[in-house]
């Protein structure tokens, strides 16, 4: 990681310096070009106040070496006179660019290569009062000598300034990296992590994560262990049971009794892998928003309550329903199975000649008279695989996981679960529902 963030802060560097040698050598040329026309301009004039013009054509051409050219213009475009070469060999100068714009607002610039001289040249322009044009020239390459005299300095400067940043970036990268690669190191002592106030919400949120990873694999392990143990125990009857009809060893009473029992662990076996399968796919699915429906709560508790009467019946407990019609946004599959867990619960869990009230308004309750559960145990009994009664949740065929499966459904329609209970009194839950339609 650090590798990979020196290397991106170097092309940064790289990038920037040369950028900045780029645009500070094009802002010095047109700081140059201007000085240079600023210069040619003074010395046209102090030709005019010296009336040097007047003389040109009896010096003759100057030598070709010295650093400015001058020539002399008609308004026609024709040469009066050339310091580089003889006026009648030149042809009409009215189409050189810089001439032109004198000839229309007084003065004109251009840099060029000259046909005459091979070179890139400045010019300078100025019309004179009497309608000609002096221009001067200076050769280009006297500005691009000042530029190959900077660059070693320029180039030394620009080498300083890149190992320089690169130091500084490799500080700012250890800086940087550093806390996080104590982070990897030893993400059980986040808090002995040195580092700067910016990234402490980063290890907060770091360690809110590690722990509840940590929550979760304990909670996975314990689930693992309880499945483990939950299909042991029917597993090992079925196959006891089966192994002395096998032998022989039992007598044909014996023989539907042990049936009955293989019939009843494989029933309380599959029960199991339902409600096991249940809450997988409630954890592993990402969201159950996209199958949302509206449905009437009161029209599936009464479903339900119609669904579950023979076992009412068969338990000797008295379902009931009241309320009005509720209708909120939710997964009609699950929801059935939110009520019939509690509905079943509530039966299951209950005395002879009990009572179970199912209660629908702006929230489903779901209460009966039965055994109550413990102050100490009302916190766990949403848990997976609680039992507060082992023995009797397993003669009536519950699993321990009816209660974990109605609280994985409230979470996913974002709905609050609530238990009341008293020992001999009886259970009242309630469901608030929060995506009422």
């Amino acid at each position: 990681m650090a590798r990979k963030i020196n290397l991106n802060f170097m092309v940064v560097i790289a990038v920037a310096i040369m950028l900045s040698v780029f645009f500070t050598t094009a802002v010095s040329y047109q700081f140059f070009q201007k000085e240079v026309f600023a210069e040619l301009s003074s010395f046209a004039e102090m030709m005019e106040d010296l009336d040097f013009m007047e003389h040109m054509e009896n010096k003759g051409a100057v030598n070709p070496q010295e650093e400015l050219r001058i020539t002399w213009i008609a308004d026609d475009g024709s040469v009066l006179y050339d310091s580089y070469m003889g006026n009648d060999v030149l042809d009409n100068h009215m189409n050189r660019p810089e001439v032109a714009q004198a000839m229309r607002s007084g003065e004109g610039t251009s840099v060029r290569t000259s046909q005459t001289m091979g070179q890139n040249i400045f010019f300078y322009a100025r019309r004179a009062e009497d309608g000609t044009v002096l221009r001067i020239a200076k050769q280009a390459g006297s500005i691009w000598n000042v530029y190959r005299n900077t660059l070693p300095i320029t180039a030394l400067i620009a080498i300083l300034s890149f190992l320089i940043s690169v130091w500084i970036a490799r500080q700012l990268t250890k800086a940087f990296v550093s806390p996080i690669e104590q982070m990897a190191s030893d993400m059980e002592h986040l808090e002995n992590v040195s580092t700067y106030k910016e990234l402490m919400p980063f290890i907060e949120l770091i360690r809110s994560r590690h722990e509840e990873a940590l929550q979760v694999g304990k909670i996975r392990q314990e689930f693992t262990a309880n499945v483990s143990h939950e299909l042991k125990t029917p597993l090992t009857a079925i196959s006891g049971y089966a192994e002395l009809i096998a032998n022989g060893m039992a007598s044909k009473k014996e023989g539907r009794h042990f049936a009955e029992e293989i019939y009843r662990n494989a029933q309380r076996l599959l029960a199991l892998i339902n409600d096991i399968l249940q809450l997988s796919e409630l954890d592993d699915s990402a969201d159950y928003r996209s199958s949302f429906e509206a449905v009437d709560v009161y029209a599936m508790a009464a479903h339900c309550v119609e669904l579950l009467q023979p076992v009412a019946d068969r338990h000797n407990v008295t379902l009931s329903l009241k309320g009005t019609p509720l209708v909120i946004q939710a997964n009609r599959g699950l929801m059935e199975e939110l009520l019939y867990n509690l509905c079943d619960n509530a039966i299951r869990y209950n005395r002879e000649g009990g009572h179970v009230w199912v209660t629908v308004t702006d929230k489903l309750i779901v209460q009966d008279d039965g055994i109550g559960i413990s102050p100490k145990y009302q916190k766990r009994v949403f848990e997976r695989f609680f039992r507060v009664d082992k023995s009797r949740s397993r003669k009536t065929g519950g699993t321990g996981l009816g209660l974990a499966i109605v609280k994985h459904i409230a979470e996913v329609h974002g709905s609050a679960v609530s238990l009341d209970s008293d020992i001999g009194i009886g259970t009242t839950v309630r469901v608030e529902f929060s995506d009422m339609q």
